[in-house]
């Protein structure tokens, strides 16, 4: 599918793995020149090694950062702007979530979650916020189902990111009609979190496939299996292009049918 982008400015926060990594990938294959960040530099720089060589180093540009530092966000909207000239998306891709329940859950705990989830999200904009008013350009958020589903045993994830959907409502409005603001609401998607619980499951024996087969019955997940990585980054790329123009404030759930609210 051509989305577009050709000829297009994207930045991508959370980038180098993941729905992240996946988003860079596509939107590069979609013509669309990437800016993208994360904290783990080395693994940055292997990932902006293997896009230069694929798309062209002029296409490509990553900063390993922490979008919970303000200046240093605004350092990288600077570097975008003097590289690529201006930015017609945003895509803010926040952490992993936090199991805990309201029990065990510390108040350094909640201030920690609230301050990755809202910040993820209020730092990035307002760096970019500029740009995109005057590409007239879009922002996707990726944020959880947690957000209108929440699970006791995420109690602080749930409670933060319905923050920031509220977030994300309101600057839909306020920043009419010149910038686009969505989110996807993502289910389970095989990430590097859910790796790690596979491989500490207690029957070694299971395969991956079993694993992931039978976690998605026990969530009650109609397609019967996990999300790729590669399909909620489709989503988010839709959302962002000219072919969703006439969409704001509204979310995108990537979960396999697992919603069960309307």
């Amino acid at each position: 599918m051509d989305f577009g982008y050709q000829g297009k400015v994207a930045v991508v926060t959370g980038g180098s793995s993941g729905i992240g990594l996946e988003t860079v990938r596509l939107l590069l294959q979609s013509g669309a020149k990437v800016a993208f960040c994360a904290r783990n530099e080395s693994r940055l720089e292997n990932v902006a090694t293997v896009m230069a060589r694929d798309f062209g180093d002029e296409n490509v540009l990553a900063q390993a950062l922490s979008v919970l530092d303000p200046t240093a966000v605004q350092g990288f909207a600077d570097m975008v702007k003097a590289r690529f000239g201006g930015v017609d998306l945003l895509v803010n891709n926040a952490g992993q979530g936090r199991q805990s329940t309201f029990a065990d859950t510390s108040d350094d705990d909640w201030h920690a979650e609230y301050e990755l989830k809202l910040f993820s999200q209020i730092h990035p904009i307002r760096a970019f916020l500029p740009q995109l008013k005057a590409s007239e350009g879009a922002i996707v958020a990726v944020n959880s189902l947690l957000a209108y589903q929440p699970e006791p045993h995420m109690v602080c994830t749930s409670s933060a990111r319905a923050g920031v959907q509220n977030l994300l409502k309101s600057l839909s409005v306020e920043l009419a009609p010149e910038v686009r603001v969505n989110s996807i609401l993502l289910g389970l998607v095989s990430s590097g979190q859910w790796t790690r619980r596979f491989e500490a499951r207690e029957d070694q024996t299971q395969s991956r496939e079993e694993w992931y087969g039978n976690l998605a019955a026990r969530k009650g997940i109609p397609l019967g299996r996990l999300g790729d990585p590669s399909e909620a980054a489709a989503a988010i790329a839709f959302l962002g292009s000219r072919a969703a123009s006439y969409i704001t404030g509204s979310q995108l759930e990537v979960s396999g049918g697992l919603s069960r609210h309307i």
